[in-house]
């Protein structure tokens, strides 16, 4: 039988004219293209029990979350920076395809620039959170030759990063639309100027405390303001139902279907709500809100803090969870069927007014009456009040420069609990061993960077301070 496969082959003409070979410069010949590789990217980076959807653990040693303790392992949350990079890869491979090998012919340049505003958009956003989790990175772009066979050999400066994260967004500022019709998923301009706010305000604190970017931030939010395209979702208790998961509260998130469902909903829940209780919460961190603000409803709305009747003091696990990626913003027939279409918030309203109080207050060396609207606005819906009535019972007033800036920081930590956010906040505002010494123990200044994986440090020539890379 070989022989006569042998025979049979060696008479066949084997010679073939290619027809066509598909790669970057070829597949991304469509706008429609770009966004699927783009779309794809995402997917890195939110997935049924993967990404963020499941990536609560990757923050566990902020103060909010239970069991983290500051012993940050050599291998810790690796994953992140496998995903980052992966979704990076996509990124730029469309890039690379549209401005340098100018693959997308005979379509209106605004629809262009509005494909290359979207992965702008997204690379800024990949490296920002890469580069507040592990400063220096190999900084790869459409200009960097293929990375698999010219592997990167050293970091970027954390300076040059966040230029490339400024650039990126501006254009993406420049560039986007205002709406995308009948894709309220997408990144649009607005999303652009809260995440640029937000890139500002955070290279106006530590490491870089690049003070002068306190004005751009509170600039930049301002901006954003002034559009009127969001505001506060009024009611406390609406904030995060699935009705309001596209706005007007929520500027851009990770974005969930039926078609591509987000971890289920029983990883928030305690086991009285047949929960498997994977994320809870600190007591300790709950104490002392509640000892702060007893009875204020934002507590309700945001944490499960009683199921039926029964306290969580005693649950099973004699502890709180978090109420706001489950029941009852999604429904019990999808509990029960294990699925969820929440949006999981990157950049809300909220966010952006207290960006925008923070900055103004820093960059003017005291707190304007547009900052302390800005705060109190957040407060107001906090305790249920109408968010455009100035109300003494809740509002901040006569604070020095510094108090008011402890106020927007704890404002933060209650209102963007469980959205990735104290993590950073802590980080940049060199606040962790102030909470160290009550929540998590072990603290150093090692601690303010995660590791690099091993073998990219490796390839890199250097790890962060405090992690041995075998």
């Amino acid at each position: 039988m070989m022989a006569l496969l042998i025979g049979f082959t060696s008479c066949q003409d084997l010679t073939e004219e290619p027809v066509g070979f598909v790669g970057p410069s070829t597949f991304y010949s469509t706008v429609a293209q770009g966004e699927s590789a783009l779309t794809a990217s995402m997917n890195h980076l939110w997935n049924y029990w993967g990404g963020y959807s499941y990536g609560y653990d990757y923050f566990r040693h902020d103060d909010q979350l239970l069991d983290g303790d500051l012993n940050i392992s050599p291998t810790y949350a690796n994953a992140v920076w496998d995903m980052h990079y992966r979704a990076l890869n996509q990124i730029n491979g469309v890039l690379r395809a549209v401005l340098k090998e100018e693959s997308i012919k005979g379509v209106p340049q605004e629809d262009v620039d509005a494909l290359v505003g979207q992965a702008k958009f997204l690379r800024a956003y990949n490296y920002f959170m890469l580069v507040r989790f592990y400063g220096g990175l190999a900084l790869i772009t459409e200009d960097t030759p293929d990375p698999v066979t010219n592997p990167v050999t050293e970091r970027s400066s954390i300076e040059d990063v966040y230029n490339l994260i400024v650039s990126d967004l501006q254009f993406a500022v420049d560039k986007l639309p205002a709406s995308w019709a009948g894709a309220p998923g997408k990144p649009n301009r607005q999303a652009a100027k809260g995440m640029l706010a937000k890139v500002y305000l955070t290279m106006a604190t530590a490491p870089l405390n690049k003070t002068e970017n306190f004005a751009k931030a509170r600039d930049m939010a301002a901006d954003l303001m002034d559009d009127n395209t969001h505001s506060l979702v009024p009611n406390v208790f609406d904030v995060f139902k699935l009705e309001n998961k596209y706005g007007p509260e929520m500027i851009w998130s990770f974005n969930s279907t039926y078609d591509d469902v987000a971890t289920d909903g029983q990883i928030w829940t305690p086991e009285i709500m047949d929960g498997w209780a994977d994320a809870s919460i600190d007591p300790i961190w709950w104490n002392n809100w509640n000892a702060e603000s007893p009875g204020e409803p934002r507590q309700e709305a945001y944490l499960i803090l009683e199921y039926n009747g029964v306290p969580y003091t005693d649950f099973n696990e004699q502890r709180p969870f978090i109420r706001k990626y489950s029941i009852p913003y999604i429904s019990q027939e999808d509990y029960d069927g294990y699925q969820t279409t929440v949006n999981f918030p990157i950049i809300r309203y909220a966010d952006v007014l207290l960006i925008y109080a923070e900055a103004a207050n820093m960059a003017e060396n005291g707190p304007s009456a547009a900052a302390y609207e800005a705060i109190n606005k957040v407060r107001r819906r906090a305790f249920n009040l109408p968010v455009d009535t100035p109300d003494p019972s809740v509002d901040l007033s006569g604070l020095t420069k510094e108090e008011f800036d402890a106020a927007v920081i704890q404002e933060r930590n209650w209102e963007l609990c469980f959205e990735n956010d104290r993590w950073f906040d802590l980080v940049r505002k060199r606040i962790l061993p102030d909470v160290s010494a009550q929540y998590i123990q072990n603290f150093s200044e090692n601690d303010y960077l995660y590791p690099i994986p091993a073998l990219d440090a490796q390839m890199l020539g250097s790890q962060n301070p405090g992690y041995i890379t075998e």
